[in-house]
């Protein structure tokens, strides 16, 4: 009797009790899930921030740089004081004496696009022998980084002139030859050319001196499209270096009182790049930078609204944003 008492205490588990455990368990992987989650969805959110905050910072920051520097002609100071002796049916020709500042206006919820023009670099003295005629070369510091092909500026505190280098290694005699026979697209070009002998010789508007400098040239073109990963990215001159810039808007501050005024050199408005009177009159320009993350459902309770400009825009998904503004002088303007 003893024994059958003893195997009947040791039967094993009841239904009941196996059922309780199993929705403890439940209860109990429940909660590691939807910790595991929410920590994995924190984890993205994070992410994202910190790859906003990189991207938005440093598209204002190389953006803001350039900006400062544009419209720079050297010494001449002034596009109207400068002659552009490029070849306008040359491929790569960039109409300089269009000025420092241009933009287009891309429109509601359509980035906008600006491009930025002058020279570059802290300049190289012109060097003697100076002429004797402004067809001559010019003579620079030997061991430059110039090579052919490039488009430089000579200028001193009165005129300027923007040409292609013609001859092959101008970096290491420091020599400038400025013919119209040149290895490279646009070349140089001038349909009067006076006073310059030879079928290829090319004249400058002057013989410039020790008190003038050479410098880089640059068109700088900002626009924002779809990058190699199929995600948006702000592009400069065409390449893609800045990925996760779904907008750039762009305002000019422009000054409408009269040289020499008060207000002179402070912009009276921001307007759009289609509503500037004169593009010599910017003074400053304001610039928002929308960044975007890469991955989709990142913002809950429905989707993201931001402000651009004061403008408020409702995103059409989860992805998070932010907007980066700030407003840029202009250095060889004010």
């Amino acid at each position: 009797m003893d024994t059958v008492a003893h195997h009947r205490r040791q039967s094993g588990i009841s239904l009941v009790e196996v059922m309780i455990a199993m929705v403890l368990g439940l209860f109990l992987t429940g909660s590691v899930v939807q910790f595991f989650v929410a920590s994995r969805q924190s984890n993205r959110i994070q992410e994202a921030t910190s790859h906003l905050q990189e991207t938005g910072r440093m598209g204002l920051e190389i953006v803001s740089r350039d900006i400062r520097m544009a419209d720079f002609w050297g010494c001449a100071s002034d596009v109207t004081n400068v002659v552009n002796h490029l070849d306008s049916s040359g491929a790569g020709y960039v109409d300089y004496r269009a000025g420092g500042i241009a933009g287009t206006e891309g429109g509601s919820g359509v980035p906008d696009t600006l491009i930025l023009r002058g020279g570059f670099g802290t300049g190289l003295d012109v060097e003697p022998p100076f002429g004797p005629q402004p067809s001559a070369d010019l003579k620079v510091r030997a061991g430059n980084d110039l090579g052919q092909g490039d488009i430089v500026l000579v200028s001193d505190c009165t005129n300027g002139d923007i040409f292609q280098i013609s001859n092959a290694n101008p970096g290491t005699g420091g020599i400038l030859a400025h013919d119209t026979e040149s290895a490279t697209a646009p070349g140089n070009y001038n349909a009067s050319n006076p006073g310059c002998p030879g079928g290829s010789a090319h004249c400058l508007s002057k013989v410039y001196g020790a008190d003038a400098s050479v410098f880089g040239m640059q068109q700088i073109t900002y626009t924002v499209g779809t990058g190699s990963e199929g995600e948006p990215a702000l592009f400069r001159n065409g390449a893609e270096f800045l990925d996760g810039v779904e907008d750039l808007q762009v305002l000019y501050g422009e000054d409408t009182d009269a040289p020499g005024s008060a207000g002179e050199g402070i912009p009276n408005y921001y307007v759009d790049a289609d509503q500037v009177a004169d593009m010599e009159r910017v003074v400053s320009i304001r610039i928002a930078v929308v960044a975007r993350s890469a991955h989709d459902k990142l913002v809950t309770n429905g989707t993201q609204s931001y402000a651009v400009f004061g403008n408020t825009i409702a995103a059409q998904d989860q992805r998070m944003r932010r907007v980066y503004e700030s407003t840029v002088n202009i250095r060889n303007r004010q």
